[in-house]
C-alpha cells in the first residue's frame, strides 16, 4: 500500500489500479498529485496478480473476481483502522467496478468514485455490467469521457441506474478521459476538472 497523506485532509480516498496498468501508472500518479492539492489524502494499492507481474515481469490478467473483491475488502478494513476521518472507495476501470461490487456485497464507506467507468467490456456493449447498480444505495460519483469505448454516453444514459449515482461527462474524452485536440480541451484540463469532482463531491458527503 501507498499513502499519500496531506496535513488536514478532507477525507482518505483508497485508489484503485485499472486491470492492466500498475498504481503508478501516469495516470495513476497524476490524479494522486492532483487530488492531495485538493486537501485529499490518498491510499493506493495492487491487487496480487499486479503485485506478481512487478515481481516477475510477465504480464498476467487479472484474478478473478471473488479474490479481487477479497483484496479490496482487505485493504479497506486495514485504511479504516488507521484513521477516523472518512474514507471513500473507487479507482480507475476496473478498480473503481470492484469498489461498487464491494459495496453491493455490503462493504461500507462514505461514497464511491469511479474514473473511466467499465460499463460493459471494450465492443461488447450488448452485454452491459450495470445489474448492481441499479441498486446501489451508496452515494457515487462516475466522471467519464464521452467517447469511452467502454460507456460512452449513447449507451449508458440509457441504463436504469440507482439515483444515488452521479455520472460527470468530460467532452470527447477517452477511457482514460483524454479529449481529441479538435475538441478543444487538453488532458490535463480534464484531469484537473476531474479532481474538482471529486472534491466537490466529498466535501459535499462529510
Amino acid at each position: 500500500m501507498r499513502w499519500n497523506k496531506v496535513r488536514n485532509p478532507l477525507g482518505y480516498f483508497v485508489f484503485a489500479h485499472g486491470a492492466g496498468a500498475p498504481m503508478d501508472s501516469e495516470f495513476m500518479e497524476i490524479m494522486v498529485s492532483l487530488l492531495t492539492e485538493r486537501d485529499i489524502s490518498v491510499v493506493r494499492f495492487e491487487f496480487p496478480y499486479m503485485q506478481e507481474r512487478r515481481e516477475t515481469g510477465k504480464k498476467r490478467p487479472p484474478d478473478r473476481q471473488p479474490k479481487l473483491l477479497a483484496y479490496w475488502q482487505e485493504v479497506l478494513d486495514k485504511v479504516k483502522s488507521q484513521t477516523n476521518l472518512p474514507v471513500f472507495i473507487g479507482g480507475k476501470s476496473m478498480g473503481g467496478r470492484m469498489a461498487t461490487l464491494l459495496t453491493a456485497e455490503g462493504a461500507e464507506s462514505s461514497g464511491i468514485i469511479c474514473l473511466g467507468y467499465p460499463f460493459y467490456a471494450a465492443n461488447k456493449q450488448d452485454k452491459p455490467r450495470t445489474e448492481h447498480l441499479e441498486h446501489l444505495a451508496t452515494p457515487t460519483l462516475i466522471i467519464q469521457g464521452e467517447r469511452d469505448t467502454m460507456g460512452n454516453t449513447d449507451n449508458v444514459t440509457s441504463y436504469q441506474l440507482s439515483e444515488q449515482i452521479s455520472i460527470e461527462w468530460l467532452t470527447d474524452g477517452n477511457h482514460d478521459l483524454k479529449p481529441r485536440k479538435v475538441s478543444g480541451f487538453t488532458h490535463q484540463q480534464h484531469l484537473e476538472s476531474a479532481a474538482d469532482k471529486i472534491a466537490h463531491f466529498i466535501r459535499a458527503k462529510i
